[in-house]
């Protein structure tokens, strides 16, 4: 949730980042609304608990006629302030509607619009000239690693057995993450992948997008979609000690999303299925470290993808593109030949304070007074990306030459057709 001090304080500023999401500005007014009423609700009930609790020191003292009457008064007001109770918590839930409903501020720097109005800020090798590539499936099936065929007889379509070299290509890709999260701080995590609805929403994924998870009804749980969620859970309700710097934690997970929406879209492959694989980091910072940890977020995710040897740009996403808790986010997308276009790899977000505040996730200060945390996350590796490295690296006569770093995870140099 957005800060009620800047709503308050500057509430154009809300106003203008509805607008570069391209979301209700009237919502900014419906919240103000709401938070003067929820205000003046507590002031009324307040009020009338300070008058019955003077009452009855009062009742106490008086006797005959004057007791009769006190005490008369005091039912009143018990009445009364049973009311105001009641009309506080109406109040109570019907402004944390309205401040769930805005997303997060957009950042200054991200360019306003939609999905197509991304800024590219930088280009990072070149694309291979290939003559007559072939696709990520083509050489999955041909070289063994990829069954999609018996991954829809078992599950239905988007799901996909890894085999043999694909399997071990997968874990050490992942391994390679691990490993390079853990020599950069990170807390290596493999967390739950089931989470209760308070985590899910806190982390801002039950709004536009909820259509994207898996629900699973008898047990109120949650798939999730990456380790973000459960590793933002992680301190929900804590206060951190931060006074050593931000905690950052890498999570290795299965991930699920149900793809509502993408019919048609993607269908051939693994570029966009129900299940799959991820490391993701997640740092836990002080709100004035966060841009710097951003930045940091995406140095790594540059690490990874330079690994890989892969052509690819970093873009600067547009605020109406970004998710409802993201004030900023920057994705690295990789060169994709067959599709002569650049698909995205990674993703890597400053939430600020909008989830911490949610989840109720704070530090002390220097003087040790409570504070909001500020959170982030980044993409370290994913499945998709043997999308990018098989076809990036396919050679003329149909094998794989891996780049030699990940060569030494996944324990093969050339991944040759059977």
């Amino acid at each position: 949730m957005i800060d009620l001090k800047i709503l308050r304080d500057n509430p154009d500023l809300v106003r203008a980042s509805q607008r570069k999401r391209g979301e209700d500005e009237g919502l900014v007014d419906a919240l103000l609304a709401a938070d003067a009423t929820r205000r003046q609700s507590i002031l009324e009930a307040d009020r009338l608990r300070a008058e019955q609790k003077a009452l009855g020191r009062q009742v106490g003292k008086a006797a005959g006629d004057e007791k009769t009457a006190l005490l008369a008064r005091g039912k009143e007001l018990a009445e009364q302030v049973k009311a105001a109770v009641a009309n506080q918590n109406e109040a109570d839930e019907a402004s944390a509607a309205a401040h769930r409903s805005i997303s997060n501020i957009v950042a200054d720097e991200a360019p306003a619009g939609g999905e197509d109005d991304y800024i590219v800020l930088e280009h990072v090798g070149e694309p291979r000239k290939l003559d007559d590539p072939k696709d990520h499936l083509e050489l999955g099936e041909s070289l063994g690693l990829i069954d999609m065929k018996r991954g829809t007889k078992v599950s239905g379509s988007r799901f996909y057995f890894l085999t043999g070299q694909g399997a071990l290509l997968q874990l050490g890709l992942l391994n390679m993450a691990a490993a390079k999260a853990v020599a950069n701080d990170f807390t290596l995590m493999v967390p739950p992948v089931l989470v209760r609805p308070e985590v899910m929403a806190g982390t801002g994924f039950l709004g536009a997008h909820s259509a994207e998870i898996y629900h699973l009804p008898d047990d109120d749980l949650y798939l999730v979609g990456t380790s973000e969620v459960p590793l933002a859970g992680y301190h929900m309700d804590e206060i951190l000690d931060l006074s050593d710097g931000p905690k950052r934690y890498a999570g290795w997970s299965s991930c699920f999303r149900r793809e509502a929406g993408s019919y048609g879209k993607d269908t051939r492959g693994i570029i966009r299925v129900h299940q799959f694989d991820k490391v993701e980091g997640f740092i836990y910072c002080k709100p004035e470290d966060a841009e710097a940890e951003h930045r940091k977020l995406l140095g790594w995710e540059r690490e990874m993808l330079a690994a890989i040897d892969v052509p690819y740009r970093v873009i600067d996403v547009a605020g109406g593109d970004l998710g409802s808790s993201a004030s900023r986010k920057f994705d690295c997308e990789a060169w994709v030949p067959t599709q002569n276009t650049y698909r995205e790899l990674t993703s890597t977000s400053n939430c600020t304070t909008f989830q911490a505040r949610r989840l109720s996730i704070r530090y002390r200060d220097e003087n040790g007074k409570p504070q909001v945390a500020a959170t982030l996350n980044g993409t370290l590796a994913t499945t998709r990306w043997l999308v990018a490295i098989l076809e990036n690296h396919q050679q003329p006569d149909g094998s794989v030459v891996l780049p030699p770093e990940l060569a030494r995870f996944v324990g093969t140099e050339v991944l040759e057709p059977k």
